[in-house]
């Protein structure tokens, strides 16, 4: 996985509340092999008529080259599925920016590359977009985002924002302390040898 810390693109606004990861990608579609991908059943209930005719003003039919996407709070609620961040990612979002999200999505979010932006207020971001896109760029170093003339600060935890420029997933982000991690063991097998007897041939 690349990493990034600068993002530029087009923003589309999805005016809803509590997105959850079943809208993302119903279950019924998560059978299907990822190398397929996953991007064209994202919101799939939403986007096509139960006829599986693209319904024409759904935003996402709209304006499909977006790659930031501004929503409401509780983006991501539900269940784990993985797959809703797939299927994100393989639409071509980069970054989600929303009042609050789930906190498994948030972190399956950044394992993917995803960025889950979180501003406390989306109002007038979503009053600016309207129906259409603007341009817009999230950067990672100043922790903000700029929609249009519009720039909010967002908030994402610090061991996230590395994997993120890094590219890194969990054991990555592991394996880049792996130093600090056998000082600390060294220094507990020395205050404490009894924990590391089975190691030492001891029974």
């Amino acid at each position: 996985m690349r990493g990034w810390t600068e993002h530029e693109g087009l923003a589309l606004a999805l005016d809803r509340e509590g997105v959850d990861t079943d809208q993302l990608i119903p279950a019924r579609f998560m059978m299907t092999p990822r190398s397929q991908g996953y991007g064209r059943f994202l919101l799939n209930d939403l986007r096509y008529d139960p006829h599986g005719t693209p319904i024409p003003d759904f935003p996402l039919n709209r304006h499909p080259e977006a790659s930031i996407l501004v929503s409401r709070r509780n983006f991501g609620s539900g269940s784990s599925r993985e797959a809703a961040v797939y299927a994100l990612v393989d639409f071509g979002f980069r970054a989600v920016v929303a009042p609050s999200f789930g906190d498994i999505f948030a972190s399956n979010a950044v394992n993917n590359g995803l960025l889950p932006a979180r501003v406390e207020s989306v109002d007038e971001i979503l009053h600016a977009l309207g129906a259409g896109t603007l341009p817009a760029k999230a950067d990672l170093d100043s922790q903000s985002v700029t929609v249009g003339g519009i720039t909010r600060s967002f908030q994402i935890d610090r061991a996230w924002r590395e994997k993120l420029i890094n590219g890194w997933d969990d054991i990555d982000l592991t394996m880049a302390r792996r130093q600090q991690i056998a000082a600390f063991r060294a220094a507990r097998a020395e205050a404490a040898p009894w924990a590391f007897m089975n190691e030492q041939g001891n029974t």
